[in-house]
């Protein structure tokens, strides 16, 4: 798995996860540790909103041209 990729930042966040389910940390550590998981959270959600934006230069009309056009993603 590339580190920092948006797979590495789902597995740092399900680890902690697990940490702060545990119960084992006192609250500032656990504080932290969110903090941690909202940053990894954020890269994510930047990695996904780039994404979208290849998506829309990759599809294609009918005629196979390529074309930018706004997803609906209610409807994915």
């Amino acid at each position: 798995m590339k580190k920092n990729s948006f797979e590495w930042n789902l597995s740092l966040i399900d680890e902690i996860i697990e940490k702060l389910e545990k119960g084992d940390l006192n609250l500032n550590d656990s504080l932290k540790e969110y903090e941690k998981a909202m940053k990894l959270l954020k890269k994510s959600s930047d990695i996904l909103d780039e994404a979208e934006g290849v998506i829309k230069k990759i599809s294609l009309d009918k005629n196979d041209d390529i074309v930018e056009e706004v997803l609906d993603y209610e409807n994915i």
